[in-house]
């Protein structure tokens, strides 16, 4: 490390902890008491009424705003016929005549939120671009408030107003692990035929970061032997003084070559033309975006930054014209002129149809019961039973699953234990001091072995871990996930409270499965693609230090769910327990109740073809002072908006809840007789943030 960089992690410490955690701590105003709306103050209650009477049916959504949604010019059309240009230069030109706004607009919105008319509802409509979908009455109430901000601030929407209302279809979704969501990424990234946009709020060196350079990798090799070139644009938020002066700053290739980026050098992927940009608005303004856009035809939007943790994430992908609305916000966030510029500049996803469901092995995903092929999971919209909506039934704490006495009557690999044995002998309730000694004598040879665990290549000293870790909690906000591991610091195994450590490598394949793995390069038919046998025939599991790209989705689906599925000698809990804790917490043992066949995890969701639906593009620009003056902006106003106009029930799961303008409109949704439903975890984060 020289000296001005080790200059720089200090100063950037320094900033952190002495200047912007104080300031804000200091000036952002705490939970203010909650007023119910029948007990508003006389002065806003007689001044509503007045502006009530003087109110013309349509006049929510001004003249203005209705010709910036109906424009056919946007940031990306600009670019299109020239694209040379600076995406700043091209918003500058269209929007930057708009940039105060109205300084009454937004008292005016605010007070007209519960009048809204057939008339406004209609004037929505027409600012939106819904090709053949039709938006429900509930949809366009919520599009409509968050129309209504860009009266205040066009700026607020990060995207070019005519694209904010779309339309798409969603061919998979993933509600797992990061290992998971990085495999969907990293697949896509070696199917690249020209360019990736790829953005994320935090980039960290790890098993997670790794996943997307060995795809870098791969997809140079590809393109190589097709002769040609890709462009690969990565955007993070590493906090930097550099920012002070210029919140959109290339970063040289010295600087992400770096321990702590660990980027491929420009030799190890020579045919791929990387351009990598920092974009932090300086105190608090964090580039808080997780998406990629590849080819301008696939996009994935979803929870995670790029670095190892141990949260449940979440991961949609998307395809059609909103595809276009992302790639629209890239070049936005981008900001600077793109060089080389991006291949696809006149290549608008609306004109590239929905590449996923052109591919007739799509709906062969599911069997003739809605299952996955070689599953027992019933995933197909049309074939799965009747649940209540968020019911809960109580249960001991050390049981979270569930199964229903008729689900298994024998227990074997397939199925698992029966139901007696899963209640008298819960998974992970032995007592035998012999079996957790065994265990932990077992993890402790594997885990000299374990190369899957956080990225432990290029580790960082102490110095550099401390700079590191507080460009991470400032950038994040995430306390919970920093601290990187040394090889000289064995990590002892953590064990439950109520149970053993696998009898098995933790780090996957049993004896039988390795002898198979280890016969060479295993040639995987599309046959068994498409009718994948978890227990005939074993894909072996995509990971960083074994990498298997799949053609498709379809492939993809196949081989994470053979990931989760029972090996020889496994349950199923024992199955996803290991897939589950393969990066953070390799060998740990759950401790609950095996699940019916039916209830085994699919990580991977697929969706089968279906027709395109209205999306809305609602976003919030970077603010960096430590204020509340940004909190009007549309992403804010479709949560309120959804609560206000709610009709049954709202579910909201979150990390944290703790969002001023947001806990009011809880309590008048409650008290509306709305079902509201809130999984958060209370205590996470604690040092950073507040319930």
């Amino acid at each position: 490390m020289t000296f001005y960089q080790t200059l720089e992690a200090i100063v950037t410490l320094f900033i952190q902890l002495f200047v912007i955690f104080p300031y804000s701590a200091l000036t952002i105003r705490r939970q203010r008491e909650l007023i119910p709306k029948n007990k508003q103050s006389i002065e806003d209650t007689a001044h509503s009424e007045k502006k009530d009477s003087e109110r013309k049916p349509g006049a929510m959504i001004s003249d203005k705003v209705h010709k910036l949604c109906t424009s056919q010019e946007t940031v990306s059309s600009l670019l299109a016929k020239d694209p040379t240009m600076a995406p700043g230069d091209a918003w500058k030109q269209l929007y930057g005549g708009h940039a105060a706004g109205e300084k009454e607009s937004k008292n005016e919105a605010r007070r007209h939120r519960d009048t809204i008319t057939p008339e406004d509802l209609q004037r929505a409509l027409e600012c939106g671009n819904w090709g053949p979908t039709q938006p429900s009455e509930l949809f366009l109430k919520m599009y409509h408030d968050a129309l209504c901000t860009l009266d205040n601030s066009v700026s607020n929407c990060m995207v070019s107003p005519p694209l904010m209302g779309s339309s798409g279809v969603m061919p998979l979704s993933v509600i797992s692990v990061v290992p998971d969501i990085m495999r969907h990424m990293s697949n896509l990234i070696v199917r690249a035929e020209k360019e990736v946009i790829l953005a994320t709020n935090y980039w960290q060196n790890s098993v997670a970061s790794k996943y997307i350079t060995n795809a870098m990798r791969e997809l140079s090799r590809r393109a190589g032997e097709r002769g040609e070139r890709i462009v690969f644009k990565l955007q993070y938020d590493r906090g930097s003084p550099k920012q002070l002066l210029d919140n959109h700053y290339f970063v040289p290739e010295k600087e992400y070559l770096g321990k702590a980026v660990a980027l491929p050098a420009a030799e190890d992927i020579p045919n791929i033309d990387l351009q990598v940009m920092n974009y932090h608005r300086p105190m608090l303004g964090t580039f808080h975006c997780k998406y990629m856009v590849v080819d301008r035809k696939f996009a994935v939007l979803q929870s995670n930054n790029i670095q190892d943790n141990d949260n449940m994430e979440m991961m949609t992908h998307l395809e059609g014209p909103i595809v276009d609305s992302l790639y629209d916000m890239a070049l936005i966030s981008w900001h600077k002129k793109f060089e080389p510029p991006l291949p696809s500049h006149n290549s608008p996803a609306v004109q590239g149809g929905l590449r996923s469901f052109e591919n007739k092995g799509h709906n062969e995903i599911f069997d003739q019961n809605g299952a996955i092929r070689g599953h027992s999971a019933v995933l197909h919209p049309e074939r799965m039973q009747t649940q209540s909506a968020y019911s809960y039934e109580p249960r001991a704490s050390n049981q979270p699953g569930y199964v229903r006495p008729e689900s298994t009557v024998d227990g074997n690999v397939a199925t698992g234990p029966s139901t007696n044995e899963s209640v008298t002998h819960p998974i992970g309730n032995s007592n035998s001091t012999e079996d957790l000694r065994n265990g932990v004598r077992q993890i402790q040879l594997d885990g000299d072995q374990n190369t899957h665990h956080e990225f432990e290549g290029k580790d960082l000293k102490t110095t550099e871990m401390m700079a590191e870790n507080a460009r991470a909690i400032a950038t994040t906000g995430d306390a919970e996930h920093i601290v990187h591991t040394k090889n000289s610091e064995k990590k002892e195994p953590v064990l439950p409270e109520n149970g053993t450590l696998a009898q098995h490598g933790v780090n996957g394949p049993d004896m039988e499965t390795q002898e198979f793995l280890s016969n060479g390069i295993q040639v995987i038919p599309q046959s068994q693609i498409e009718h994948p046998s978890s227990s005939m025939n074993l894909l072996p599991e995509h990971t960083t230090d074994d990498p298997h790209y799949d053609e498709d989705i379809a492939g993809e689906v196949a081989r994470v769910q053979t990931a989760v599925s029972p090996k020889n000698g496994e349950t199923r809990v024992e199955a996803v327990t290991r897939h589950l804790n393969h990066t953070k917490n390799p060998g740990f043992k759950g401790n609950a109740p095996d699940c019916a066949p039916q209830e085994e995890m699919t990580p991977y969701i697929p969706h089968p073809v279906h027709e395109p639906f209205p999306i809305a593009m609602v976003c919030r620009e970077p603010y960096g002072s430590p204020n509340h003056s940004s909190v009007y902006n549309p992403q804010n106003e479709v949560w309120l908006s959804a609560l206000r106009n709610a009709t049954k029930n709202v579910f909201i799961q979150s990390p944290t809840l703790n969002a001023e303008p947001l806990v009011p409109e809880i309590i008048n949704a409650c008290e509306r007789g709305i079902d509201v439903y809130c999984y958060i975890c209370l205590g996470y984060n604690d040092t950073v943030s507040n319930q």
